[in-house]
This record gives structure tokens, sequence and C-alpha cells, in this order.
């Protein structure tokens, strides 16, 4: 069984954020691979299904972005997972826009999503690194991640999390490199 968990925050005033690129990301994939219905679990909305030959589990936190971990361990801990079993689907500055990245384990680079589930269960989780880009100066960080995606980049992010969705069998059987080249391929058509 796996756990991906995609990093964002409740609400509909934050639905459109770049900060919550990881539930967007979650709830494409439940609708292309057919998940059965949210249900309200371990603080957050959670739904099971298969992707190619693995049950996955989606676990989106309702805890707010800085209190993450305390969701996503609640789940770990209920399901007797390891972390190797966890996936952490979140936005990443360092990162172009709509580029995607899968990383094994590391820093949380300040991110408090990633900060809070790092608290819980340590580093030793994968990561799938959604590119929001930087907007250039440190001032301007908090309005960038914190503000809705453009106009002009609705159809670049609807196409990153079609591949995303598309290519996520590449991720459950755990292999990174060909989900992220699959991915890459995608996205140049």
């Amino acid at each position: 069984m796996l756990l991906w968990t995609g990093l964002g925050n409740p609400g509909p005033q934050y639905a459109l954020h770049r900060h919550n690129v990881g539930f967007m990301a979650l709830d494409v994939i439940a609708d292309m691979h057919g998940f059965a219905p949210v249900q309200k679990k371990f603080q957050g909305w959670l739904q099971e299904g298969r992707i190619g030959n693995e049950r996955v589990l989606l676990l989106k936190p309702a805890t707010f972005m800085n209190e993450s971990g305390r969701s996503v361990a609640e789940a770990m801990r209920f399901y007797k997972l390891e972390p190797t079993a966890l996936t952490v689907f979140h936005d990443e500055l360092d990162l172009a826009p709509m580029k995607v990245k899968v990383k094994q384990g590391g820093g949380t680079a300040g991110h408090n999503g990633l900060r809070s589930i790092d608290r819980h269960l340590g580093p030793d989780f994968r990561r799938v690194r959604l590119g929001i880009g930087h907007p250039g100066h440190k001032d301007r960080v908090t309005g960038h991640v914190l503000g809705n995606y453009a106009k002009a980049e609705m159809d670049g992010l609807t196409d990153m999390l079609a591949a995303i969705s598309a290519e996520a069998a590449w991720l459950a059987s755990g292999d990174d490199v060909r989900f992220m080249n699959d991915v890459a391929l995608r996205m140049q058509d």
C-alpha cells in the first residue's frame, strides 16, 4: 500500500493558489483513475483506489500547510506504513513553472508543509516537486506562493496535472526516472 499526500490549504479561497498544486494533482489523479469517494479521515480527506498493481491512498490534509505532518503521521501509523511508502506532492519554488521532478529524501527548502512532515516522520520520504518558479526576489515569495495561478498559466497547469495523472503508474511502481521522462515528453507535445 502507498500513501500519496498532496499539500495545500483547505478552503475555496485557496483552491487556485500555487501553494495548493499538491491538492490539485491528487484531485486529477483521483478523477482519472476512478478512486472511491472522499472520506473524512486522519484530519483530512482520503480516497482509496488502485494505480497499476498498487493500492494507493490519496490524502489531502485539512490541517493547513504548517500542520500537514499531523494528518500524514496519523495515516502512516494507522496503516503501519514505512516512510518509503509515502510520496508528497508539493509546490517547488526552485523549479521552473510546470516542471516536475521526483526526489527521495532531502531537506525542506523552507516549505512549511515539508517541514511539518519531516518533524513528524523524518526526511526519508519521496517528494514529487511541482515547479511554480521563483518570483525573482525573496520579498515577493509569499505573495507568489499564496497567489492564484494567472490565466496565462492555466493551460500549462492543466497539461502538467494531466501528464502526472497519465504517468502515475510509473510512480506507483517505483520507476521515478520513467515517470519524470514520460511526464516531460507529454508536456512537450
